[in-house]
């Protein structure tokens, strides 16, 4: 018999205070000492106004992303004792402070008020969240577990520090060449942020006032159909395929900056919005969920040119999910990754007043590889 799974509580973690635009280079650095050439130009079209950094000005991490995590996980409890009775974690990141253990190993360890409990780790880029979140609510829908959290994190300002970058411009110009630091390199420096978002999922409603009942989640990959777009730890071929890390010379990694992250922009604006309203259209039909009778709409975007986008997709499609319903964060918190989904709906729950029988759908497109998710909420 399936179980009904409700979420009780939610939590976000930023880092220290809020950065503007003018501030970032204070933060991630300057390439060779140059401010970007395409900073204004990404700021313009992303519409971000103020992001997180679990940085200093010194270009010093004040925070590992297990321990943004943790801070996301130990606000979902006014008294940390509570946690003692969690009986599941799902952990969620795209670039985890190590390679080995995982991620969910590293946030369980800052947890001690936690016992001996089920952890599991999701990889990838933006859908790990609800990747992390179907984990969690198929372990109480099966009635294996009773309750569980589910979180998602991201350090990405480590990852975007000068220092990372300055080794390759070097060496292209101690050979006589223009470094190859283009767009698909510079323009994601403008775009991430870091902090953290948390989930508490029970499979008992509140006695008193409304709660959140889970109501599905569903997700679909196209990598059987389309190449990699957004990579790291691995370099682009000329025919679009990659090169893992493990096929490079010690110094070759530095070099050519391979653990820094990349994106195939041509191919993410060919792709993107036309195959994300695919899915949308596709797993409400699959769930017998008609967009007349979603209330909200939460997509996490990565800029607002692509909220536009999406929107007009879904206004040409003629679809019921308006921009009437839409609720967003992006523009003062950033584009967290996997984490913004989950810190959009802390905000959303926290300042909206939610009805009996409102529904909230939740969007989260992925470029990696072109994948999706949707996951639906009603109110009860």
């Amino acid at each position: 018999m399936k179980n009904n799974v409700y979420i009780k509580r939610t939590s976000s973690y930023l880092p220290n205070n809020p950065v503007g635009n003018e501030e970032i280079e204070d933060y991630i650095g300057k390439i060779e000492g140059k401010p970007s050439r395409v900073k204004n130009l990404v700021l313009k079209q992303n519409g971000i106004k103020t992001r997180y950094y679990a940085l200093n000005k010194e270009q010093q991490i004040t925070h590992t992303n297990a321990e943004l995590a943790a801070g996301a996980i130990k606000g979902l409890f006014q008294d940390t004792s509570e946690l003692s009775k969690v009986e599941i974690l799902s952990a969620a990141t795209s670039l985890p402070d190590q390679t080995l253990p995982s991620h969910a190993s590293m946030v369980h360890g800052l947890l001690p008020e936690t016992t001996n409990m089920e952890i599991f780790s999701t990889a990838g880029v933006c859908l790990t969240s609800l990747q992390s979140l179907k984990i969690a609510f198929l372990s109480i829908s099966s009635g294996e577990k009773s309750n569980a959290v589910c979180c998602a994190s991201e350090l990405a300002s480590a990852a975007l520090l000068s220092k990372h970058y300055d080794i390759e411009y070097e060496r292209c110009h101690n050979i006589g060449e223009n470094p190859y630091f283009g767009f698909e390199k510079d323009f994601l420096r403008f775009m991430l942020s870091d902090g953290a978002g948390a989930i508490y999922l029970d499979n008992r409603p509140y006695e008193d006032g409304v709660t959140l009942r889970l109501d599905w989640v569903d997700m679909e990959s196209n990598a059987n159909v389309l190449p990699a777009c957004m990579i790291a730890g691995a370099d682009f071929r000329e025919d679009g395929s990659i090169t893992s890390w493990k096929s490079y010379k010690g110094q070759e990694l530095l070099d050519k900056s391979i653990f820094t992250v990349k994106q195939d922009i041509r191919l993410l604006k060919k792709h993107i919005i036309d195959l994300w309203v695919n899915h949308i259209e596709r797993v409400l039909k699959k769930h017998g969920s008609v967009p007349e009778s979603i209330n909200y709409v939460i997509p996490h975007v990565s800029s607002m040119f692509f909220y536009k986008e999406l929107l007009n997709e879904i206004v040409k499609r003629n679809l019921d999910l308006g921009e009437n319903k839409w609720f967003t964060n992006l523009t003062h918190v950033g584009n967290i990754a996997s984490a913004s989904i989950f810190v959009a709906l802390d905000e959303f729950v926290k300042t909206k007043e939610l009805r009996k029988d409102d529904k909230i759908l939740l969007l989260v497109p992925e470029s990696g590889r072109f994948s999706y998710g949707t996951a639906l909420i009603s109110v009860v």
